[in-house]
């Protein structure tokens, strides 16, 4: 089946992205994407649970917690085939192909059958520095919190507005980050403060760094109907119409 253009496209962009800068990437986002390794360690001393990292890259953060967290069943999704041959190529040379299962797709399209091959919700759901990426942030959150089991815990580092810091930093750093379509979202920190008032859920948002970035929890109790979320700005799908018509050819395939 043929890509429809809504989906291609975004496609076709991170794979044109990431062609060449994903050989260099793990070197050089060591030095600004702070926050990232507080939040893997808060996910490694969590007991077994499936665990899926949406815009996984290189598999950088998924590596670091099958070393330190074996307990965990881990999934990465990315929407760069390109990406994925490098993560598959680094899992292989430090001998963890086999604990880590990746998919091709979209944030907004998660769909852990068609992707994964399980029939699955999942207990941990995180992505660094991936929904400033997004333009679409409200679907790939609503789509996460839709594949979320009861109990479950989201988690999201990404920058924030540095209002901290001085503010030629901010201006700086923001004019940068637009060369690559990054943009901080200031209405997603909004919805992630009105979740703590739904029912059954409650979300913390801590700055890293002066407001550099942030790490935001949302923590899920039990099960939460999707009409809890009304008003806040997102759409969570069923998990049937997160997959219908979002499908994507090859899947599996890994292509370098």
């Amino acid at each position: 089946m043929p890509l429809s253009s809504s989906i291609e496209d975004p496609v076709r962009k991170m794979n044109r992205m990431y062609r060449w800068t994903r050989h260099v990437y793990d070197w050089s986002r060591r030095y600004y994407l702070l926050g990232r390794d507080r939040m893997l360690r808060a996910i490694a001393e969590q007991p077994s649970s499936n665990v899926l990292e949406i815009g996984c890259g290189t598999a950088r953060n998924l590596r670091m917690l099958d070393q330190h967290a074996p307990q965990h069943t881990l999934y990465g999704l990315d929407a760069s085939l390109s990406m994925l041959a490098t993560a598959r190529a680094k899992m292989e040379r430090e001998g963890c192909l086999d604990d880590i299962t990746l998919g091709h797709g979209l944030a907004q399209a998660l769909d852990s059958r068609e992707q994964f091959g399980v029939e699955r919700d999942f207990d941990v759901i995180f992505f660094s520095y991936v929904l400033s990426m997004i333009p679409d942030w409200t679907a790939a959150l609503g789509s996460a919190l839709a594949h979320l089991a009861p109990g479950g815990r989201i988690h999201i580092v990404d920058f924030w507005d540095q209002a901290d810091l001085p503010e030629w930093t901010a201006m700086v750093l923001q004019r940068w980050l637009a060369l690559f379509d990054v943009y901080p979202r200031p209405d997603l920190i909004r919805a992630l403060r009105r979740l703590d008032g739904v029912d059954g859920v409650t979300c913390t948002v801590a700055p890293v760094a002066y407001r550099y970035a942030y790490w935001s929890t949302i923590r899920v109790s039990g099960a939460v109907s999707a009409s809890a979320f009304d008003g806040l700005g997102m759409e969570v799908p069923s998990v049937s119409s997160a997959s219908e018509s979002k499908r994507f050819e090859g899947l599996h395939t890994i292509v370098d």
